[in-house]
C-alpha cells in the first residue's frame, strides 16, 4: 500500500499550500517532456482530492502509451475572499500551467470562471454552480462542466410515479435555483406538479422539526420530499426521521435529488426499510471499467488517501476523475496533430524555474504567500528539452509567463488556452462516469444516468435509466434480500410479550400434581410459534404476559405515549411480541411488524336456502301471512265503503206515483246581491 504511494512521489510533485510560508528547492531540468497543471481544491473535499491525486498516478505509471507526463500544483484554499483567491490565482498562472482544475465552493468558482475566462486559461471542474454567467464578450467559455445536467431527470422521475404535489427541502442557494430550473424544465401541456411547500434547512435538527410541523398537518398523508443537501447531511436527515417515535415511515418518500447515491449506503441504512428512497447514480458498477478501477481503488490506503480503501466512490470524485483524462486526451489530439505544439513553451518554462531556483539559492524571497514550486530529482522542474536537446536558440528567448498585474491596460492571453479548450469539447472517452462527450456549449451530451431504489427488505436497485436522448425507461427491477447487518446474540434471553387470546396464547393446566414454571405455563397457536422461532434460530427467550392487558393504543399518560404491548415494545421492556395484534398505521408508525400469520375480513353469513317444489300458493312465498291477511281486510274495507255511503243517503218522493227512491242529491244554492 505505501510503495504505491512512494511511487506516486517518485513520479508525480504535487504541492499543497495552506496560504502561508514559502519553500524553494533547486532542481535540474529532465529530458522527460512534462505538462504543468495547476490544481485548486476548497477544504472538505478530500476524497476528490484523492481521486485527482489517483488519477495523475495513473497516467504516469502508464509508460508504455502516454507522451507526456502530467506535473500538477495543488492548492487548498479555505476562504471565499476574492482578494486572496485572485492572488493564488494569479501565482498558479505565474507557474506556467497549461491549464486549471478544481473543486471549489460556488462563491469561489465565479472569482475563477473570471480569470479563466480573461486569461483564456481552460478551467476543468466536476460540478458547475446552478447559475453560471456566460462570458459578457460572447466568445468561449474556457470552463468546462463533467457534471451533466439532469433537471429533466428529476422532472420524468416525479412524473414517473405520479406526484401531484411535492415538498422541496434544500440548504443552499444552488439548491433554490436548482429549483428554479426544474420549474423551467417543465413543458406546458403535460400533467404537471404542484410544489406545496419549499423550506430551506441549515442543518439536521431543523428538518426534523419541519417534518413534525408535516406530521402535525396530516398524519396520514402522502408526503413526498425532494431533498436537495449533500449525502451526509442527508443521511443524517433519514437516520433521525427513523429514530424519532413521533414521526411516521410508510408515508414518507425521498426523492434524493443530487448525485448522492454513488456512495456506499447499505451499512447506514440497511435498518430503515420502513422509509422508500429514490435517487440518481452516475457510476454503473456493472461496466468492466469501473470494476477494474474499484479493484485499484479499494486496495489503496484510506489514511493516505481519504475516501479510498473501500469499493465504492462518489460521483463528485468520480467526476474529478474524469477530468483528468479527459485533459489527457485533448492534449493527446493536439500533440498527435502537431508534436512540437508545446516545445517553445516547455522550453521556456524550464529557463524560468532554472533562474527562480538560483535565485532562491542566493537567498533572495519570492513576493507570493503561497509556497513556491518544488521538484524531487524524478519529476524535474518542469519539462527539459525534448528532440535536440533543446535548441540553444530558445533557451535565449526571454520567459514569457501569465502576468495578473500587468500595468499596460490589457492582458496577455494564454496562447494555446483557445485551442485547448476547444479540443477538450471534441474529446469522447469512456470513463467511470460513462460516456463523455460535449457539445459546442461545453455541456455534456449522450450521458446515462440510473434510477435506483432502496425499499423494504431490498438492497439498492435499478428501477430505472434515463438518458437525455431517449428521456427515462424503466426496468424489471430485481430485489435482493439483504442480510442481516448484525448477528443475533446466543448468549441472552429475549423477552416476548403477549396477550391471553384463545386460542393464541392461553393459560395450561396442568396435570394432577404437576408445577408447570416459565414457558410451559402457557400453550397456544402463539406459544408454538415462538418455540419454532427459538428453535430456528437458536435462541432463549422468556414468554411474558403484558402488565395492563392491552393490545396497544396511544395513550399520553404513558411514558412512550404507548400502553399496552406497543408500549413495552416502546419503552424497550420486551424485544419481541407474538401475539394476534391487528396492523394498524397508528401501530406501523413506532414498531415494526412481520408478515401475518392470519388475515380477516368482514363476512355476512345467511342461511343457504332449502329448494322446494313449487305449489298453488307459491306466489304468497315472498309475502308473510300477516301480510296477506292484511292486505285482505284492506281491499274488504276498500270495496264495502261506497255501499256504506248509499245506505246512508236521503229519501225523494216523485211526483209522478207512488214509489219512492234513495238518490244522493246536489242543490246549487243561489245567493242574492243586496244593495244597501
Amino acid at each position: 500500500m505505501d510503495l504505491g504511494w512512494k511511487l506516486s512521489c517518485l513520479v508525480l510533485w504535487l504541492t499543497c499550500s495552506s496560504g502561508s510560508g514559502n519553500t524553494r528547492v533547486s532542481a535540474q531540468p529532465s529530458l522527460t517532456e512534462k505538462i504543468p497543471l495547476g490544481a485548486i481544491f476548497e477544504q472538505g473535499t478530500d476524497e476528490v482530492q484523492s481521486a485527482f491525486k489517483y488519477a495523475m498516478l495513473n497516467h504516469n505509471l502508464n509508460v508504455s502509451s502516454r507522451r507526456f507526463e502530467l506535473q500538477a500544483y495543488v492548492d487548498v484554499i479555505n476562504t471565499a475572499d476574492a482578494f486572496k483567491l485572485s492572488r493564488l490565482i494569479c501565482n498558479q498562472f505565474s507557474r506556467g500551467v497549461y491549464s486549471m482544475l478544481g473543486a471549489v465552493s460556488p462563491d469561489s468558482f465565479d472569482t475563477l470562471h473570471s480569470y479563466s475566462n480573461t486569461f483564456q486559461m481552460p478551467f476543468v471542474t466536476p460540478w458547475f454552480p446552478e447559475k453560471v454567467l456566460t462570458p459578457s464578450s460572447g466568445f468561449l467559455d474556457f470552463a468546462l462542466s463533467m457534471r451533466p445536467d439532469y433537471h429533466q431527470a428529476i422532472i420524468d422521475t416525479i412524473q414517473f410515479y405520479g406526484w401531484r404535489k411535492i415538498i422541496y427541502l434544500y440548504d443552499s442557494h444552488d439548491g433554490l435555483l436548482r429549483l428554479q430550473q426544474i420549474y423551467q424544465g417543465l413543458k406546458p401541456g403535460n400533467e404537471a406538479f404542484q410544489v406545496e411547500l419549499v423550506k430551506r434547512i441549515s442543518n439536521v435538527s431543523m428538518a426534523i422539526e419541519f417534518l413534525h410541523t408535516l406530521e402535525q398537518i396530516g398524519r396520514f398523508t402522502k408526503k413526498h420530499i425532494v431533498l436537495d443537501c449533500p449525502t451526509e447531511m442527508a443521511k443524517q436527515i433519514l437516520i433521525q426521521h427513523v429514530r424519532d417515535l413521533r414521526l411516521g415511515r410508510r408515508t414518507y418518500h425521498y426523492l434524493l435529488s443530487g448525485l448522492v447515491m454513488d456512495d456506499r449506503w447499505e451499512s447506514e441504512i440497511i435498518e430503515f426499510g420502513a422509509i422508500n428512497i429514490t435517487g440518481f447514480r452516475i457510476v454503473d458498477t456493472n461496466r468492466r471499467l469501473v470494476r477494474e478501477f474499484y479493484d485499484s481503488w479499494k486496495r489503496l490506503d484510506p489514511q493516505m488517501s481519504v475516501g479510498a480503501g473501500r469499493e465504492s466512490i462518489s460521483a463528485q470524485a468520480a467526476l474529478m476523475y474524469d477530468a483528468v483524462f479527459v485533459l489527457v486526451e485533448a492534449f493527446n489530439k493536439i500533440l498527435r496533430k502537431k508534436p512540437d505544439q508545446f516545445r517553445n513553451n516547455v522550453q521556456r518554462r524550464s529557463q524560468t524555474l532554472m533562474a527562480a531556483a538560483s535565485t532562491a539559492g542566493d537567498g533572495s524571497n519570492s513576493s507570493s504567500n503561497n509556497n513556491d514550486a518544488g521538484f524531487n530529482s524524478n519529476s524535474g522542474s518542469g519539462s527539459g528539452s525534448s528532440g535536440n536537446g533543446g535548441g540553444s536558440g530558445n533557451f535565449n528567448i526571454a520567459p514569457r509567463a501569465l502576468d495578473c498585474n500587468t500595468a499596460k491596460g490589457w492582458v496577455n492571453a494564454w496562447e494555446h488556452g483557445d485551442k485547448i479548450s476547444r479540443y477538450l469539447r471534441k474529446v469522447e472517452i469512456e470513463g467511470l462516469t460513462g460516456d463523455i462527450k460535449f457539445n459546442d456549449d461545453g455541456r455534456r451530451v449522450n450521458y446515462t444516468l440510473h434510477v435506483v431504489e432502496m425499499t423494504v427488505n431490498s438492497a439498492m436497485v435499478k428501477v430505472a435509466e434515463w438518458n437525455d436522448v431517449t428521456g427515462l425507461q424503466p426496468l424489471n427491477a430485481k430485489f435482493v434480500r439483504l442480510r442481516p447487518h448484525v448477528e443475533f446474540e446466543k448468549n441472552r434471553t429475549y423477552i416476548v410479550t403477549t396477550v391471553l387470546e384463545e386460542p393464541y396464547i392461553m393459560i395450561k393446566q396442568p396435570a394432577f400434581g404437576e408445577q408447570l414454571h416459565g414457558n410451559d405455563r402457557f400453550e397456544g397457536y402463539c406459544k408454538d410459534l415462538a418455540d419454532l422461532l427459538s428453535k430456528r434460530l437458536g435462541l432463549d427467550y422468556e414468554l411474558r404476559l403484558v402488565k395492563d392487558g392491552n393490545y396497544g393504543s396511544e395513550n399520553p399518560a404513558v411514558q412512550g405515549g404507548w400502553d399496552g404491548m406497543v408500549g413495552e415494545l416502546v419503552r424497550k421492556e420486551a424485544d419481541i411480541a407474538i401475539a394476534p395484534m391487528t396492523i394498524t398505521a397508528e401501530r406501523e408508525r413506532v414498531i415494526d411488524f412481520s408478515k401475518p400469520f392470519m388475515s380477516l375480513g368482514i363476512s355476512i353469513m345467511i342461511k343457504k336456502p332449502v329448494k322446494q317444489t313449487p305449489g298453488v300458493f307459491s306466489f304468497m312465498n315472498p309475502l308473510s301471512q300477516e301480510i296477506w291477511v292484511r292486505m285482505c281486510v284492506t281491499v274488504a274495507a276498500i270495496c264495502a265503503l261506497p255501499f256504506g255511503s248509499l245506505l246512508n243517503a236521503p229519501t225523494i218522493a216523485c211526483s209522478g206515483g207512488t214509489k219512492s227512491r234513495n238518490f244522493a242529491t246536489f242543490q246549487p244554492v243561489a245567493k242574492k246581491a243586496t244593495l244597501t
